[in-house]
């Protein structure tokens, strides 16, 4: 047992940190999982204490590398610039970045304008209902996968940010979005209805860039290995509660 972990530890340090570091690709633009941009090179939060604590159980050392949004960040995987990628888990990524099993879930959902009455999100997926959404999000992805009625209106550029000023400047009667994200919003717009049910839920997990299947497998295993211990062992759970995101954020089933 222990020849056949330390191989596959073997294994996934060749395709994770071939040189003896693992160079771990961050979403700065996910403010639940980066709490900390006070240097942009060293960011903190969630996410880069996961990337530090997958270093650490591949006896290699980190560097991390910020991306200014999660279509960057995926858009990189195959010009070598980083090694593993912390990320949202879709399919639409999944043809060229090979995931973990998640660690931690984000609900999406929907905040509505005044006087549109629906109050669940399935309600949302109607015709002549405009719905705002910040591009190439995770959340973006999973709406022009399902939504069958609406209308998605998407940013020009990624950012929540300017899904909301999409949402106020053309009067859409709904905007997509992070729950902590709308929750704040929600307040800005005396009337608004932010919904108490989701529409999906943006499964965090930790990628690699798909290269040499074989390769690529070995270490998504060690990854579904290192994910699995970080869950059981309560790591997760007390990373979440270390940067206050507790409630925003929950552990992945």
């Amino acid at each position: 047992e222990e020849t056949k972990t330390m191989s596959m530890l073997a294994a996934a340090k060749a395709v994770l940190a071939p040189r003896g570091t693992v160079r771990a690709a961050i979403n700065m633009s996910n403010i639940l999982l980066v709490t900390n941009r006070a240097d942009p090179a060293q960011p903190g939060g969630v996410a880069p204490d996961m990337a530090a604590a997958l270093a650490d159980a591949l006896g290699a050392k980190l560097q991390l590398v910020p991306y200014e949004n999660p279509g960057a960040l995926a858009d990189s995987a195959g010009a070598g610039e980083w090694d593993v990628g912390l990320i949202g888990a879709e399919p639409a990524r999944a043809a060229i970045i090979g995931f973990s099993a998640p660690y931690a879930e984000i609900e999406a959902t929907y905040l509505v304008r005044p006087g549109v009455p629906f109050h669940t999100a399935a309600q949302v997926d109607t015709e002549g209902v405009r719905v705002a959404s910040s591009r190439r999000s995770a959340y973006t992805l999973w709406l022009e996968d399902n939504l069958r009625a609406a209308q998605l209106v998407q940013t020009e550029e990624p950012g929540a940010e300017g899904s909301w000023d999409l949402f106020q400047d053309r009067e859409l009667e709904a905007l997509a979005g992070l729950r902590s994200f709308l929750t704040g919003k929600a307040a800005e717009l005396p009337g608004s209805r932010l919904l108490d049910d989701r529409f999906t839920s943006i499964q965090q997990a930790i990628g690699t860039p798909r290269g040499d299947a074989a390769a690529c497998d070995a270490a998504v295993a060690f990854l579904d290995s290192f994910v699995a211990d970080a869950k059981s062992s309560g790591l997760v759970a007390n990373l979440l509660a270390k940067h206050g995101v507790e409630g925003k954020l929950s552990v992945a089933l």
